[in-house]
Parts: structure tokens; C-alpha cells; sequence
């Protein structure tokens, strides 16, 4: 089963760089059938990557102001998406969802939620970020949380 892995974020952007973070932490492992993309702050210049890889399952990571507790994850579909999403990017992200559920059957979109979108990156959106790692390399993902 190939896996493809959009993280989305500003790399300078404080918590925001939880995309970016965790994009270069699973390019480094080089695994086999786990494609990692960082798309930085603009994702739909990556949707022809996700169909020419043409994965079975996407997994789409951002952070986003979900009104939780900092650090806290959470799978979001696509209809909160909206209400949800910090906009650092010039397209919604439910558009480039919906846009790519035409090529693939299986997305998952994943918030984290910030502290903060400007200076260093805190240390406990490091640790959600290890986490949600280490859910993706066990094929966990859909043991998160959903947002209600």
C-alpha cells in the first residue's frame, strides 16, 4: 500500500512549522511506499505529485486553530475543515481535498493545534509532531481523534 504525505506549513512560522518538521524527520527514514512531501505554505502546487505518485492512501498534516489545548491532534474532515483552518495558504484546504478525492480514495486530514505562529516552535508541538510520526510509520492514523 503507498502512502503519500502532504505536510503543510511556514518552516519559520513558529508552531506552524509542525508540516515542515515532520516532513523532514520521515524523509530522512526513507521507507519504502511512504512518499513525503513538504509542501510549505502552498499545497495545491503539489496535487499533480499526488497524482502522478497516485497513492492509496493521503495524509494531509497542518497546523490548525481547532479551539483545543495546544498540542492536541485531531483527524478533521472535511466539512470543519473550513471553519478550522488557519489560513496561511492562498487556496483552502477543502478545495485541494475535494479537488483530490477524484484521484484518491482515502484522505486524511490532520490538525495540530498551535500555541503560536511566529518565532521558534515549541517543544510540546515537537512532541505531538514525534507522535503523529510515529501513528503514521505504525499505520495508525485512523486511531486519532476526530474534531467534533
Amino acid at each position: 500500500m503507498k502512502y503519500l504525505i502532504m505536510c503543510i506549513g511556514n518552516g519559520a512560522g513558529g508552531d506552524d512549522a509542525v508540516g515542515p518538521y515532520i516532513a523532514d524527520k520521515l524523509k530522512k527514514l526513507e521507507i519504502n511506499n511512504l512518499f513525503v512531501v513538504d509542501c510549505g505554505t502552498n499545497p495545491e502546487n503539489f496535487t499533480s505529485v499526488v497524482k502522478k505518485k497516485n497513492p492509496d492512501i493521503l495524509i494531509i498534516i497542518d497546523a490548525v486553530d481547532m479551539n483545543l489545548g495546544y498540542g492536541q491532534i485531531r483527524l478533521v474532515s472535511k466539512d470543519k475543515i473550513g471553519k478550522f483552518c488557519i489560513s496561511t495558504h492562498g487556496i483552502p484546504i477543502s478545495l485541494i481535498i475535494e479537488y483530490l478525492e477524484k484521484y484518491v480514495k482515502n484522505i486524511f486530514f490532520v490538525g495540530v493545534q498551535p500555541k503560536t505562529m511566529d518565532g521558534e516552535m515549541t517543544d510540546k508541538i515537537k512532541k505531538s509532531a514525534d507522535k503523529l510520526i510515529k501513528l503514521i510509520l505504525e499505520k495508525k492514523i485512523d486511531s486519532i481523534k476526530v474534531l467534533e
